[in-house]
């Protein structure tokens, strides 16, 4: 099968808008290629985010992760009843009523499978050139940062 040009006209329209959508796309088949198996805890989109904003902020309350990852605040108590359910955060009461949720070994362990996994992908299919994706990855978690807090 001849390979088929991704092209699709738009790039030079708004770069900004390609970036998000290539984005968006990229973690998709990212995700598509995640492992599967015993060492690997299966997760819901929202439990992803919320998952992603625990490790970025440990110790945070469920209003700050439902403020910083833009979800209402009943979906982040679904999604951490069940990583809970799952082992992969633990909750710790703090002064008065309030709660800071925290990640465990577990998830510790499962995000080191997951990011090998990835690593392994994204090596055979970038090759060794490490410091456009050091310079890369510096500009995405900034901008992460940033749609975090803001």
């Amino acid at each position: 099968m001849p390979d088929q040009n991704l092209d699709n006209g738009l790039q030079d329209e708004d770069p900004l808008a390609e970036l998000a959508d290539l984005i968006l796309n990229v973690g998709r088949l990212v995700r598509a290629r995640t492992p599967t198996g015993p060492d690997v805890v299966l997760m819901t989109e929202t439990e992803r985010q919320v998952m992603r904003v625990v490790d970025l902020y440990p110790g945070s309350s469920p209003s700050e992760i439902a403020a910083r990852a833009h979800l209402q605040r009943t979906n982040v108590s679904a999604a951490l009843r069940a990583l809970e359910a799952q082992g992969m955060v633990t909750r710790k009461p703090t002064t008065g009523r309030g709660i800071a949720v925290l990640p465990t070994r577990k998830a510790a362990a499962n995000l080191r499978t997951l990011r090998a996994a990835w690593s392994r992908e994204l090596t055979e299919a970038l090759g060794g050139n490490l410091a456009d994706v050091r310079k890369c990855n510096k500009i995405l978690s900034g901008l992460e940062r940033h749609l975090i807090e803001t």
